[in-house]
């Protein structure tokens, strides 16, 4: 999942409405300097907002974070109106989040593991229902 381009383009606004006031400040060549700064940091940003969701036959792994399929317990498909409770007033602060607030649908995976503290999993998807068919074969 990539961040979308109105996103990054509204965060370059705002590195461009600091650069005029750099250049309105310190004149041409400090003003060169953050523009490619600020150019070369829209990339990295981009780059470091994606999101990798990969689900093999024994493990679901979502960036860095990984469980095995066997503690996933129910799957429930969170529509925009569910999800955005359950980022809000309805969270549980022990869950584990991997949301992205521009996609506003989601799927919440219970956690059947008596080890772990961790009540569920919230991840954004814009394919939630192809996501729990993937997750519950």
């Amino acid at each position: 999942m990539r961040p979308p381009l109105w996103v990054l383009a509204f965060i370059y606004f705002m590195f461009l409405s600091l650069v005029v006031a750099i250049w309105a400040a310190l004149g041409n060549a400090s003003a060169l300097a953050a523009l490619i700064f600020t150019t070369v940091l829209i990339f990295i940003i981009a780059f470091s907002a994606r999101s990798h969701i990969s689900i093999t036959e024994t493990e679901l792994v979502i960036d860095k974070a990984h469980i095995e399929k066997k503690y996933c317990g129910e799957v429930t498909v969170l529509d925009r109106d569910a999800m955005r409770l359950l980022r809000t007033r309805d969270a549980d602060p022990a869950a584990f989040l991997a949301i992205k607030f521009w996609i506003s649908t989601g799927v919440k995976i219970a956690i059947i593991d008596d080890r772990d503290p961790t009540p569920y999993w919230l991840v954004s998807s814009k394919k939630a229902e192809e996501f729990k068919r993937t997750l519950c074969r």
